[in-house]
Order: structure tokens, then sequence, then C-alpha cells
């Protein structure tokens, strides 16, 4: 479990330096659990969890660390080819992806995919309205 500490710490510590947030701990039958909420649109970006094994339909006893991040489906879809992302346990699965971090994956995609998942939950520019559209139509 080491190795998998250390990484949590090391996206944890990512969240803070780049983003300011700090993780929540939402859940007390769950004190490891960890959310990453963005400031401004308070949706969450990230979610740490320990995972029993077979709940991720892996092979083995005991629990993995996993970081639950927010993308596009396209990029799901070549995120699963890839050995250590599995789709999202808890989550939508069409939007989530799951990261296995005691597996294979380097930090700097790690670190690459949590920026990315933090822009997708930011919030959206308000459309301007065009002056014909805040022109009032005559009635008639």
């Amino acid at each position: 479990m080491g190795g998998t500490y250390r990484q949590r710490e090391r996206v944890l510590r990512f969240a803070a330096e780049s983003f300011g947030t700090q993780p929540e701990y939402l859940w007390a039958d769950t004190p490891e659990a960890a959310v990453l909420r963005h400031p401004n649109s308070k949706k969450w970006y990230g979610i740490l969890m320990r995972v029993s094994r077979e709940r991720l339909g892996l092979e083995g006893p005991g629990a993995a660390d996993v970081l639950n991040l927010k993308c596009g489906s396209l990029l799901l879809g070549s995120l699963l080819e890839e050995p250590g992302f599995l789709p999202a346990y808890h989550m939508s699965k069409t939007h989530w992806v799951s990261i296995l971090l005691d597996g294979p994956a380097e930090d700097e995609a790690v670190f690459s995919l949590l920026e990315l998942s933090y822009a997708n939950v930011a919030p959206k520019p308000k459309k301007r309205r065009t002056q014909s559209e805040s022109v009032e139509k005559p009635e008639g």
C-alpha cells in the first residue's frame, strides 16, 4: 500500500497546488474516500476511493486505491484500452473513468487527466445575447 499511498498524496498535493482545492471527506463509513470539488461550480472533478478488487472486476484479494475523473466519451474509450484504466466505479460509466493508483499510469498522465477533469466541471461561460435578441419584438 505504500506506493498507492504516495501516489494518492501526490494527487492531493497536485490538486492543492494547481487548483487550490482541498479534499473533502464526506462519508463516515469510508473515511479514506476523498472528493475533489471545483471551487466555482461546486461539482466534483475527482474522487479518491479504496475499493475491493472484486467490485472492480480485478483478481486477487484486498482492495485497490482508485481515482475517478470526469472525461469525454471519446477519450474514455481510448483510456479503457490502456492498462490501469477501468470503467468508473460508482459513477457514470460514459463520462467518468477509474485509474488504478497502483497501476501502470504515470503521474504525468494522471495529472493531465486531473486538469482535464477540473476543466470539464468548471462553470461554462454565459452565452452573450446579441442585440437583436435583446430587442423586444413588436406585438402585432
